[in-house]
């Protein structure tokens, strides 16, 4: 009987092109493929999640402003830079490549 908490397992199809750079990327951030395809789900469900509950408030107090989305695009920008150059602690800095402590 398994130990903790075991992955389950998921059977996949990708386009050669889109495997090749998976394969390159999982191996430049030194991780396997599968706990990299992991990443990038949490990653994307966790953008989709933000994406969803920024909807949820402009329908209860309406769109964001001009100012206030280049505001949002400046600060996103700056975020990227910084996690970028390694300086940013938390989830952005990942020198495994891994921002879960689960995943390896």
């Amino acid at each position: 009987m398994p130990r903790g908490n075991p992955s389950t397992k998921l059977t996949i199809t990708v386009a050669a092109d889109v495997h090749k750079n998976i394969r390159a990327a999982a191996a430049r951030d030194g991780l396997s493929v599968s706990a990299w395809m992991t990443l990038a789900a949490r990653e994307t469900l966790r953008r989709l999640a933000g994406l969803a509950a920024v909807a949820e408030w402009e329908q209860q107090h309406g769109g964001l402003t001009t100012e206030e989305m280049d505001e949002a695009r400046r600060r996103v920008r700056a975020q990227l830079e910084t996690s970028q150059l390694g300086l940013v602690g938390g989830e952005s800095q990942r020198p495994n490549g891994s921002a879960d402590p689960d995943v390896s």
